[in-house]
């Protein structure tokens, strides 16, 4: 039976695969408290004013990883999603109030049928596969991105771990999926001129509030796996004193030790704001 063509939004990019010739809500904010004090985490690592607030990772070189593998590229989009699981539960034990993944951005979308639609049944098992360790471990699952654009099944799921981990309060997860930051940036002005904000009322604070991300901390640090050294239009506007760590090994490497070596760099780091 002939596969239906994915439907895409109609302003992002154009599907890599396409033949040459062709032409080129926010949930409600919330400001987490602090992991309790339970012996989870290790002690004599950092004090917990030298850790980040908001930590945000790029997390790249799955299919480099997989091609290195000699395995297709799928699975290294599902080995990525074993390091998110240790990732995760590292973060929680660390006592990181807030976590931020890039795990689809509206980019993505160039990709083909095939990756794009493995990549959203990926998300769907994870989401349906971890929501009760979420639960235990007190983690509170946000979605940061373009909702609606999602097909039924993704958002679905999605909206039932949001549901289902709403009380968590160890550690805030943002899942960027569909997410773009110019497209945040969009969003925010539409929601302010729909809101009849008068020009001069609209300042940094009130772009702010209108973004994705109101009422949490901005990232103080930024990691990017996988060698390259951009932010590939992700918190372009949240990021701006960000801490950026950048690293060689490829995501589905990336475990609680480099996560440390991040951290750690952070705090050796003297964040001056421009003062």
């Amino acid at each position: 039976m002939a596969r239906v063509p994915l439907a895409r939004p109609t302003d992002a990019p154009p599907s890599a695969h396409e033949p040459a010739a062709a032409p080129l809500v926010p949930t409600p904010a919330i400001d987490p408290p602090p992991a309790p004090d339970d012996g989870a985490a290790e002690r004599g690592f950092l004090p917990p004013d030298e850790l980040p607030r908001h930590v945000a990772i790029i997390m790249d070189g799955n299919r480099r990883w997989a091609r290195q593998q000699g395995l297709p590229e799928l699975d290294g989009h599902a080995a990525g999603v074993e390091a998110i699981r240790e990732v995760l539960r590292h973060a929680v034990r660390r006592g990181v109030p807030v976590l931020t993944l890039y795990a689809f951005s509206r980019e993505n979308w160039a990709r083909s049928d095939d990756e794009v639609q493995g990549l959203f049944s990926l998300l769907e098992a994870a989401v349906r596969s971890e929501t009760d360790e979420l639960r235990r471990q007190g983690v509170r699952v946000r979605l940061l991105g373009r909702q609606d654009e999602l097909p039924d099944e993704t958002r679905g799921s999605i909206d039932e771990a949001l549901d289902a981990t709403s009380d968590g309060q160890r550690l805030l997860l943002n899942i960027a999926f569909n997410y773009a930051g110019r497209t945040e940036l969009v969003d925010a002005v539409r929601k302010l001129v729909a809101s009849g904000a008068r020009p001069e009322s609209i300042d940094e604070a009130a772009i702010t509030r209108a973004l994705y991300t109101a009422g949490l901390p901005d990232p103080d640090l930024v990691i990017r796996t996988g060698g390259e050294q951009r932010l590939s239009n992700f918190l372009i506007w949240q990021a701006a004193y960000a801490e950026l760590y950048f690293c060689e090994a490829l995501w589905p490497d990336f475990g609680p030790a480099a996560f440390d070596e991040a951290l750690l760099e952070f705090a050796r780091r003297q964040r001056r704001f421009g003062r």
